[in-house]
């Protein structure tokens, strides 16, 4: 890879995460650390305001934001690709977001490549037999989870007793055409697993829970 190119994904990488370990770039780009530092100290002289932390990683200053990015083609067929799978899955609020972040996508290619992405369209479709549960409340819940906001929700057991639960949303997972939300039951008092598709209503409430240390791979390996 070039070291224009190389500078111009730094940035990227360094604007989708919050902080970025020089061992973890030189990985990606297999290049030495020390070329590493080299680049980073390429970009502070150029102006962009890098933060670095010993021992954490390197950061951008807040405040600091790149030009629209452009995607080339196989980055944007790829993107075409996943909606494809993605409007396969079962809740509406998630096939929604994602074709919106497609649709912006679409908007800075180029003429040509818009066509070729029109045909790319029509030519990728997926296809499943399996009956699917709708849902449409997995945007919102996503949104609790970074926000670790409370929610209320009307909740259909597998034997239709339908039970109010105020809950700590966690984490989901997709399986079986379903998605499946972790969260910690304040009516149980312990951790519960809920089907978004038995979701009868759901409330954003106004209270909000302490952040917990928390992973999926924790949960798996205490309860599965």
């Amino acid at each position: 890879m070039k070291r224009l190119h190389r500078l111009t994904a730094i940035l990227v990488k360094l604007q989708s995460k919050k902080v970025v370990q020089a061992a973890t770039l030189a990985d990606k780009f297999e290049v030495s650390q020390r070329t590493i530092y080299r680049d980073m100290q390429a970009l502070t002289d150029a102006g962009v305001p890098i933060g670095a932390e010993a021992g954490t990683g390197y950061f951008l200053v807040d405040g600091y934001s790149l030009p629209p990015v452009m995607f080339t083609e196989k980055e944007a067929n790829a993107l075409l690709t996943a909606s494809k799978i993605i409007e396969t899955n079962n809740d509406q609020s998630l096939i929604k977001e994602y074709q919106e972040a497609i649709d912006k996508v679409t908007a800075v290619l180029k003429t040509t490549q818009k066509e070729k992405l029109e045909l790319l369209d029509q030519r990728v479709f997926t296809y499943s037999k399996d009956k699917f549960y709708p849902s449409n409340s997995l945007s919102v819940i996503q949104q609790a989870i970074t926000d670790f906001r409370v929610l209320e929700i009307k909740y259909k057991a597998a034997s239709k007793e339908l039970t109010k639960r105020v809950i700590h949303p966690l984490g989901v997972y997709f399986t079986n055409n379903t998605w499946i939300l972790i969260a910690y039951c304040k009516l149980r008092k312990d951790y519960r697993q809920f089907r978004t598709d038995r979701i009868a209503n759901l409330i954003e409430t106004q209270e909000f829970f302490p952040p917990q240390q928390f992973t999926l791979e924790d949960y798996f390996k205490e309860y599965s």
